[in-house]
């Protein structure tokens, strides 16, 4: 036997789906239903050490100008929202994990990300055709300690015509900053156990048994005839403005060869408030790589 109250809710609940508004559904947007856009999962090599990252593809079958995207140090700021950005504007993009990061394979140190990048931009280049990728249109944007090694791999591969740092790094005059600020970063290091094989010890060695290969000021002859993006943040205490965006800069305007687009956004280290500006300004400058 149904109970009144019964009665009267399934009534209830026929009158309101019989009153319930029809939902039109968006039109999908267009795309190659051959050559969608797609993301794809991935590995690759670097010194015998398996990387882990992904690709977000393009629309249609290219070949597309691909962006390697570097993350920082360690890398909790990923910029994928950036990719998104990005690949609905064309470009492929490949993000990916340095040895020692994150699960990828080896252990971590700076020299090993500088060459982590140049085995990227091998991997894209011999896979060209699965990934509708064009090899001689490799674009290289970094975070913070991505930043850094963008510059450091441009700087060693004059194939890449294109390179921009967000926020970069500059490791060189770590090693020869007072002790206050090494024991800080050594100390910062030392937590990091995503990051494996790293100790504060370690990093601030090699930091100063490289201050001169690892200050990106001294870089600029090896930037000449490439377009470089260089993006500080007016509130960022990790790379402040004063003491590294501007000398970077002032070393880059120096060398006349050198096509610089140098700008301060209002922003964090991660330009928490000014995302979008900060994703308008690199895809704007992209597009003069394609």
């Amino acid at each position: 036997m149904i109970s009144t109250a019964a009665s009267l809710g399934a009534l209830i609940l026929v009158a309101a789906c019989a009153s319930a508004p029809t939902l039109d559904a968006d039109p999908a947007p267009a795309f190659d239903a051959d050559f969608p856009p797609s993301l794809v999962e991935l590995n690759f090599q670097s010194h015998g050490d398996r990387l882990n990252g992904h690709a977000y593809l393009a629309d249609g079958p290219g070949p597309h100008p691909t962006v390697v995207l570097l993350h920082g140090f360690p890398g909790n700021e990923r910029n994928l929202d950036l990719a998104q950005d990005l690949r609905s504007d064309g470009f492929n993009v490949l993000f990916f994990h340095y040895r020692g990061a994150w699960g990828s394979e080896g252990t971590y140190s700076f020299t090993h990300v500088i060459e982590d990048v140049a085995a990227a931009t091998d991997y894209l280049r011999a896979n060209a055709g699965a990934l509708r990728t064009d090899p001689d249109k490799l674009i290289l944007v970094g975070h913070s300690m991505g930043g850094f090694a963008a510059l450091e791999a441009a700087a060693r591969d004059e194939t890449i015509a294109c390179v921009a740092g967000i926020a970069p790094a500059n490791m060189g005059p770590l090693a020869d900053a007072p002790a206050e600020r090494t024991d800080g970063f050594a100390a910062y290091a030392d937590t990091m156990q995503m990051l494996a094989g790293l100790t504060g010890e370690n990093a601030i060695a090699e930091v100063k048994a490289n201050r001169e290969a690892f200050d990106t000021r001294l870089l600029a002859p090896k930037l000449v005839g490439k377009s470089v993006l260089i993006i500080g943040g007016d509130k960022d205490t990790s790379v402040p403005v004063d003491s590294v965006i501007a000398p970077l800069v002032a070393a880059y305007e120096a060398e006349p060869g050198i096509d610089l687009t140098a700008m301060i956004l209002s922003g964090d280290h991660s330009f928490s408030w000014s995302r979008q500006e900060l994703i308008d300004e690199v895809v704007g400058w992209a597009e003069g790589c394609r």
